[in-house]
């Protein structure tokens, strides 16, 4: 069974491989894109990955190949970019550091909010918990392939990673979301604009977001464990191993998933999602300042496929967008 799906391009022409168990890549016949394969699925009434599997033709040397991210849209304002904070185990401990609050004893917003997921995050099946913080990205403009720049603008006060997993979803011709499957991602913020004022954190959310080449299909295991770091120079400047999956989350997907998608604006049929669910392992918070030519690396044993991104910065541009009058 294929397990896994890869977008590439080979020259001008695209196309879609799986990955069967054995870890083999075999192009999928008759689609050039990840949704074509999702309308033949619907269209079929069958899962992704039989449909994929029924397809899957001659093997591939992906290394051969120009690896995209696992997902896209004709129009890039077809896909909407999104995620949730505060929703691991040990996530609050960084953003409560960065937020202390003035009066000794007193719990940090930021804590309070990671205190309700524990306490009401993991509803009964069928049930809706305590909603987590929502924050807004941007749409698939933003998404930036494995081995291409993760770029922050010229006014960014920090690029720093956010190692997480994303869910990928298509909504359906009645609206309904359909779960792709998951993709290991880079969520990229600016931290030194969110410490300076909480109510920044939408303005730090506002930067691009890479996503690693394999769409994972089918169920995320509950416990994930990865390794993220950082090089410089050719030398690890920061390592550290991260966890995610719901073993180690303070709310369920199902809770993260109904809260995003129980507003009817994100229930456009034909719009494509990807919605981060949070981590709790930042470099910021041992106070590491990333500088543009550092490598971003991540991987996790849930994934065959790593995410690795260079920092870079746009050139500077004007000091103040002029708006004209019409």
């Amino acid at each position: 069974m294929i397990g896994s799906l890869v977008q590439f391009a080979r020259g001008s022409q695209r196309g879609v491989a799986g990955l069967d168990a054995e870890g083999q890549a075999r192009v999928i016949a008759g689609v050039t894109t990840t949704l074509d394969l999702v309308r033949a699925a619907e269209a079929d009434s069958t899962t992704l990955s039989e449909t994929a599997t029924r397809r899957a033709g001659d093997t591939v040397d992906l290394a051969a190949l120009e690896l995209l991210v696992p997902i896209d849209t004709p129009e890039p304002t077809s896909t909407l970019v999104s995620g949730t904070g505060l929703t691991h185990l040990g996530s609050a401990d960084g953003r409560d550091k960065m937020h202390k609050a003035a009066a000794a004893g007193q719990a940090t917003d930021s804590m309070r909010m990671f205190l309700m997921g524990l306490e009401g995050g993991k509803p009964a099946p069928g049930e809706a918990g305590v909603q987590p913080e929502w924050f807004y990205k941007g749409d698939g403009s933003i998404l930036v392939a494995s081995g291409s720049p993760l770029e922050m603008p010229a006014f960014a006060e920090d690029g720093g990673e956010e190692p997480e997993i994303a869910g990928i979803y298509w909504i359906d011709a009645h609206g309904t979301p359909l779960r792709l499957g998951y993709v290991l991602g880079n969520e990229f913020s600016d931290h030194v604009v969110e410490r300076q004022n909480y109510l920044w954190l939408a303005h730090s959310k506002l930067r691009q977001a890479a996503l690693g080449p394999e769409l994972r299909l089918g169920e995320l295991p509950a416990d994930v464990r990865g390794t993220s770091r950082i090089v410089r120079d050719g030398a690890v400047l920061w390592e550290k191993p991260f966890v995610s999956g719901e073993a180690n989350m303070s709310h369920t997907i199902a809770n993260l998933e109904h809260h995003h998608f129980k507003n009817a604006l994100f229930r456009r049929p034909g719009m494509v999602h990807v919605h981060f669910f949070g981590t709790a392992t930042l470099s910021c918070a041992d106070g590491v300042v990333t500088r543009p030519g550092d490598h971003f690396e991540i991987e996790a044993d849930a994934f065959r496929l790593g995410l690795r991104n260079p920092l870079a910065r746009a050139e500077s541009r004007e000091a103040a967008v002029r708006v004209r009058s019409l």
